[in-house]
């Protein structure tokens, strides 16, 4: 049978959304894994728009599910449709979006907290023991989601992991096409464009990650 896999989207483009090439490289690894694949986001503003071009910020308004639909090719759903039942894995791309939109973790740091649907989706899966996969910047969610002493990676930018650590995550350092497994909790991550300085890289990471978080859909 078919992995059923719920992927969580922040937006489109990496500045103040999901990783664009993050999201595609998952979407189509699982794909050709022969893996089921629903994508959803919050129906929620977008914390700011950046222009992607010159990298200024801009003067309008975005939602984060009509943003995301671009991704999914308009086959999306509101996250708060997200039933664990339904799904044997959960994951999660990067971009800034995790960390504007999906999180306030650009803005409070350790003090942040995780859009309320969002946490809900995730903390469902991660009671419910099905692999979860975070990459990039989403594992700055990981201490709201499995609680202290969850251990992940966003690579090996020191602040960054420094916030994660005072949240209560074990970070372990990470090269851009390895994983970090957490087995008592079922999370695998991967650095992604935290450190990819290409396409290939990144999806040298995420490949693997997805490769192993459907592995794990078989020790549920």
């Amino acid at each position: 049978m078919n992995k059923k896999v719920a992927v969580i989207l922040s937006g489109c483009g990496v500045y103040d959304g999901a990783e664009i090439h993050e999201s595609v490289i998952t979407l189509l690894r699982l794909d050709q894994r022969g893996a089921q694949v629903q994508c959803f986001a919050p129906d929620v503003p977008q914390l700011h728009v950046v222009d992607h071009y010159s990298g200024d910020e801009m003067d309008e308004t975005r939602n984060v599910l009509v943003e995301s639909a671009r991704i999914a090719r308009g086959n999306i759903k509101d996250v708060k449709e997200l039933h664990v039942e339904q799904f044997d894995a959960l994951i999660l791309p990067g971009g800034f979006g995790a960390a504007k939109n999906l999180s306030d973790f650009a803005l409070s740091g350790a003090n942040c907290s995780v859009q309320p649907d969002v946490l809900t989706a995730a903390k469902a899966f991660a009671a419910a023991g099905k692999p979860v996969g975070l990459m990039c910047i989403a594992p700055a969610l990981a201490a709201k989601i499995f609680g202290s002493g969850v251990i992940c990676t966003i690579g090996n930018d020191p602040d960054t992991a420094d916030a994660m650590t005072q949240m209560g995550v074990e970070h372990h350092e990470c090269v851009v096409s390895e994983i970090v497994e957490d087995k008592a909790h079922k999370l695998v991550s991967t650095p992604a464009y935290m450190l990819a300085q290409s396409i290939s890289e990144a999806a040298s990471g995420i490949n693997k990650l997805v490769d192993r978080v459907l592995e794990l859909t078989h020790t549920t």
